[in-house]
């Protein structure tokens, strides 16, 4: 049976993400940075949890021996990610952002992953199919935000989409690190999510899609890519 463990997995996508795998067949682990919201989760879905702070060296590793105990890893879906956001909801623009500001952002969304991978790879070197997603955004793609009659050309924000821009480097160069595993960074979408104020046009169901297809697979699937529901998007 195919193990899987996701990154901010007690809700939003994530959470949905968790719901279709279990669906699937998955046993999936509930990563956590909130231990009573990863129990409700993991409770509701028939689903382990596992307590984890991407942001913090100790948490990650004692969630790394608590799954290699429970007997091992195939697939990690770093999903956990924040987006700073200003009064009102508002984005946080390139005039007030703060250095402090980046490095928050950052602490999750970049330094988390690379935290994570640290601590999994090990156990994901043992697996027969060892597969990890990274949860990028469109927001990342340069190619967008430099073409005006793209919507990512109108996005104001400055760390969010360079943290994700990171998140792509970071998928193109593990996956060479690493060619027998399988490692893709995707975009769901813009989903109606905590992370942005469900201000999204989307539902979680259809943003989860793209992380559900390339959580599964197989050996012989595509590696080092930046996908969609539709297909390959522009770096």
């Amino acid at each position: 049976m195919t193990t899987t463990l996701i990154t901010g997995a007690n809700k939003g996508l994530g959470f949905e993400t968790a719901r279709r795998l279990v669906a699937a067949g998955h046993t999936v682990c509930i990563g956590s940075r909130d231990a009573g919201r990863g129990r409700r989760a993991a409770e509701q879905l028939g689903a382990r949890f596992v307590q984890l702070d991407v942001t913090d060296d100790a948490s990650v590793a004692a969630a790394a021996k608590t799954v290699e105990a429970d007997g091992g890893l195939d697939v990690l879906v770093n999903n956990a990610g924040i987006e700073s956001r200003g009064p009102g909801n508002s984005v946080i623009g390139a005039a007030a952002l703060t250095a402090d500001m980046m490095r928050e952002t950052f602490e999750t969304n970049v330094f988390g992953v690379v935290r994570v991978l640290h601590a999994f790879l090990p156990l994901l070197a043992r697996s027969a199919a060892p597969v990890v997603v990274n949860v990028s955004s469109g927001l990342a793609s340069l190619a967008h935000a430099t073409d005006p009659d793209n919507p990512a050309f109108g996005y104001p924000g400055v760390a969010y989409p360079a943290s994700k821009t990171t998140v792509n480097m970071l998928t193109v160069q593990y996956a060479k690190a690493f060619p027998a595993m399988r490692i893709n960074a995707v975009e769901p979408g813009f989903t109606r999510t905590d992370l942005n104020g469900n201000t999204g046009v989307q539902t979680v169901e259809q943003g989860a899609e793209i992380i559900v297809r390339m959580a599964q697979a197989g050996a012989d699937g595509p590696t080092g890519g930046y996908v969609d529901a539709r297909g390959t998007l522009p770096w």
